[in-house]
């Protein structure tokens, strides 16, 4: 099936930082009506879906301000490094975040957090095989991380808390059910670490 292509006409930078660009795109719709959209533009992100000899998965619990509560979530960060490959920023966040490293890496899933406003993408890894990280090469936690609590929860518990809403984080669903799936499945990998990641050039200003 052909998908029709809609046109930007204009667009305008109304925000930027070294996270997130807010932009307003002038759009044209099917009949040609010509119609604003804003949304941010983000620099992409990894998580890690770190599940232990037990079948345990590694969760973190962390202080969101826009949503002004503390959320369990996957040790994730941003893709803010300059030349890193995704699986090494995974690992990077898994050490820094809850102290553990992996043995092995494998690509799970990539997310779009919310299309409807954003182009952020979020690419989650499976990792197994995990080791502490030595103490004198651990990472200082600071602001919101300083207080982050690290638990390992059977991976069928995870599923029950995502079900009743005790996670809402979105990355963190995903990888918690596909996580899930994957090890009823015999933990079978299916996509290439060096897949692309799907989130494509900003559209180009006809």
């Amino acid at each position: 099936m052909k998908e029709r292509e809609y046109r930007v006409v204009a667009r305008k930078e109304r925000f930027a930082n070294n996270m997130f660009r807010v932009v307003t795109d002038d759009v044209e719709m099917p009949g040609e009506r010509v119609v604003a959209r804003d949304y941010m533009v983000h620099i992409g992100a990894v998580g890690v879906v770190a599940v232990d000899e037990s079948e345990r998965v590694v969760l973190v619990r962390q202080y969101r301000h826009p949503v002004g509560r503390h959320l369990w979530e996957l040790p994730a960060g941003l893709i803010d490094v300059a030349g890193e490959a995704l699986d090494v920023a995974a690992l990077r966040e898994l050490e820094e975040e809850t102290d553990l490293t992996a043995g092995r890496l494998d690509l799970l899933a990539d997310v779009h957090t919310s299309p409807g406003c954003s182009n952020e993408v979020i690419r989650l890894f499976l990792a197994r095989d995990l080791r502490d990280v030595p103490h004198d090469r651990r990472h200082v936690r600071r602001d919101e991380e300083a207080g982050m609590i690290t638990r390992r929860f059977d991976l069928d518990d995870a599923v029950g808390m995502a079900l009743r809403g005790e996670i809402t984080n979105a990355a963190c669903l995903v990888g918690v059910l596909a996580a899930a799936r994957l090890r009823d499945e015999g933990w079978t990998i299916r996509r290439d670490k060096d897949d692309p990641l799907p989130r494509g050039p900003l559209a180009a200003v006809s």
